[in-house]
């Protein structure tokens, strides 16, 4: 099938043709790639931080309510573990789910050197990140910590985030969090730009880099972060296709058409009432152990704004899969995406890859109610694999949240021109459109498309 419509351009000002060179750069103006991952080995070894797994008894200003059960902190602030209640005409669930109403900041700070924009990143520890240690923006903080809610130290750079020029803000977005863990969560994703030429202290823990060297780092496991890759996604870094079997107005009003048609129901309720989960001394969890559960961890030696701490953390039961499949209609790169439901969205659906789901879930059910495409992906050739790398979600709530992110060629026999009811074609430059805009795209997805749109990948 070829595209049908013809898009009209969205213009940006020049500035997808500057991350687009940055992007083709891969020689930083300050150390090599090769130099930077010694850096973020030397941050690894040398945080002296230790995690261990507690009882809930031994967190610390952390205790459950006695009327409703919920997990929160003394001080009222950070987050609460609360019950969630989801009804939908098709069957309904009950869960444990984070509420954490506060708008945190997910900054990047960009520069120009050498007339190639840099972008200020973090060595940051995070209790729940295999290795602990990963490339982060500059700012990742919550209202809590950077009003320094723990009584800890001031974040570094939070000033070019809260006030920015409003003429060198690059992007700046609120995007949901996984809405299968968090409920209604939002960040504010930014990339803020300094003049060239402007003094910048950089500390120990943070390095520029380019858009080409953080691309080369997302082809490695586990070495740059959620909140790393849901800002370059939200950043205008896919070019004008010259076509799409949707047009945009089209591609606009199916979404839409999936959100209204949705009828899902989430409440907040207390956790001590729901019901299909059981609470020990370490953990809480569903009676027949699938999907996740949720855990208390001690960080100790943390090196962070405050030196340890005791917390509640979700850690899913494996890990999960998240896959895009492609294809390439006359000339122009297509991806499934799904309008997926999830509890925690505040807009119930949100455009999520073809697959995402953790597959020990569903071992025990026969192929015809396992989810759409799952063994596509999983039958796939390896020739067809476009992109393979196992990324970690966001370390600091939850634990060991691994999945392994894929784009895979696909075929008509596989994956029909004319998608089935939920899902929809989609080019890299639509979903980077509305991965410009609020509660569009999904966290999973974005990390795809942070692959997808940088002008070095060659995903297709």
């Amino acid at each position: 099938m070829s595209p049908r419509t013809r898009l009209v351009p969205r213009s940006r000002a020049g500035t997808t043709e500057r991350l687009a060179r940055s992007a083709a750069t891969t020689r930083g103006a300050h150390r090599t790639t090769a130099e930077i991952l010694e850096w973020l080995d030397f941050h690894r070894v040398t945080c002296g931080t230790e995690i261990r797994r507690i009882p809930f008894a031994g967190l610390d200003n952390w205790s459950f309510a006695p009327d409703t059960g919920n997990l929160r902190h003394s001080s009222g602030a950070f987050f609460t573990i609360e019950g969630l209640r989801v009804d939908r005409p098709d069957g309904s669930w009950q869960q444990p789910i984070i509420v954490q109403p506060e708008i945190g900041i997910l900054g990047i700070l960009a520069q120009e050197f050498d007339g190639v924009l840099h972008f200020l990143m973090q060595a940051k520890m995070e209790p729940g990140n295999p290795h602990l240690v990963q490339l982060s923006p500059t700012v990742q903080a919550t209202r809590s910590n950077y009003t320094k809610a723990h009584g800890g130290a001031a974040v570094k750079y939070l000033e070019h985030f809260l006030e920015p020029d409003r003429d060198r803000v690059l992007t700046d977005v609120l995007q949901s969090e996984h809405g299968a863990w968090f409920y209604r969560k939002r960040n504010r994703n930014m990339i803020v730009e300094v003049d060239a030429g402007t003094s910048v202290p950089v500390h120990d823990d943070f390095a520029w880099l380019t858009l080409g060297q953080i691309v080369e780092l997302l082809a490695l496991d586990n070495v740059v972060n959620m909140d790393a890759r849901t800002v370059l996604a939200s950043a205008p870094m896919a070019p004008q296709e010259d076509g799409a079997l949707s047009s945009d107005g089209g591609l606009l009003t199916w979404f839409t058409g999936e959100r209204a048609r949705q009828d899902v129901r989430a409440r907040r309720t207390a956790l001590r009432e729901i019901s299909g989960w059981r609470r020990t001394t370490h953990s809480i969890h569903r009676e027949d152990d699938r999907f996740f559960r949720v855990v208390a961890v001690s960080v100790e030696g943390a090196g962070r704004e405050v030196r340890g701490w005791t917390q509640p953390i979700i850690e899913p039961v494996g890990p999960g899969l998240v896959a895009f499949a492609c294809r390439v209609f006359d000339g122009v790169p297509h991806v499934l995406a799904h309008a997926r439901v999830e509890g925690g969205f505040l807009d119930a659906v949100e455009l999520a890859p073809t697959v995402q789901c953790v597959p020990s879930n569903y071992t025990h059910l026969p192929a015809g109610q396992r989810p759409p495409f799952l063994d596509v992906i999983l039958d796939a050739a390896p020739e067809r694999i476009r992109y393979a790398t196992v990324h970690s979600e966001e370390g600091g709530r939850f634990l060991n949240a691994e999945s392994r992110y894929l784009l895979v060629e696909t075929d008509e026999a596989t994956t029909p021109a004319e998608a089935p009811p939920g899902f929809h074609w989609v080019t890299p430059g639509q979903l980077n459109w509305l991965a410009g805009h609020s509660r569009y795209v999904n966290v999973q997805a974005r990390t795809l498309l942070a692959v997808l749109t940088t002008a070095s990948t060659k995903a297709f």
